[in-house]
């Protein structure tokens, strides 16, 4: 299995599921920032020249959140995804789609244009998209310590990147929950090596 890689990319995600499962893979990075992404051979595995792109034999996957999803599948013995037909797998299908869908977009937003496009009426916009999606997962996750409950899974993962950016982007200062969830999650070494440059 190899994974195509950069750091501080959506590429992070599957790399921590894999470091979680303890799957064995191989890394490569991939440079989107040099132009790297747009060598000829690389948009054979990844038609946009984005990262992250997942191959596994045959199959190559992209996606964030279809790799993930697909990793827990095909590791399930790490339990990391809840078992199928079970009411738990519909609500973590919801978080695995909800993170990139609606979670994602005004961190993004605020990271885009506090740092790279200085705006400051977007960033506030982005700010105020958030605000019901903090509430949201604040609520859901209540007080227990992972968004399905007692236990870590790859929701998690999706999740958690996204309340981990927001953390750093000093978004969450309202939600001491979503605070406390980021500082669990990054605490995690498969979180820490995810970040690695190798």
């Amino acid at each position: 299995m190899r994974l195509y890689f950069h750091p501080m990319t959506r590429a992070t995600r599957p790399r921590w599921l894999l470091e979680e499962l303890g799957a064995p893979y191989e890394l490569e990075i991939v440079d989107v920032y040099k132009g790297e992404g747009k060598r000829p051979e690389y948009l054979e595995t990844h038609p946009h020249g984005a990262v992250p792109a997942l191959t596994d034999g045959d199959l190559t996957l992209i996606e964030s959140s279809a790799i993930c999803l697909y990793l827990a599948d095909q590791h399930a013995a790490g339990g990391l995804a809840p078992p199928l037909g079970s009411a738990e797998r519909g609500r973590y299908y919801q978080w695995m789609i909800y993170s990139v869908a609606t979670a994602e977009p005004p961190v993004l937003k605020v990271l885009r244009h506090t740092q790279r496009e200085p705006n400051p009426a977007l960033a506030d916009e982005g700010r105020a998209q958030w605000e019901p999606v903090a509430r949201f997962i604040d609520r859901s996750l209540g007080d227990r310590p992972f968004i399905l409950g007692e236990r870590f899974s790859a929701a998690d993962v999706m999740l958690g990147s996204v309340v981990a950016l927001a953390e750093r982007l000093k978004l969450n200062e309202s939600f001491p929950r979503l605070q406390a969830y980021a500082k669990r999650l990054t605490a995690r070494p498969a979180f820490q090596k995810s970040r690695a440059a190798t």
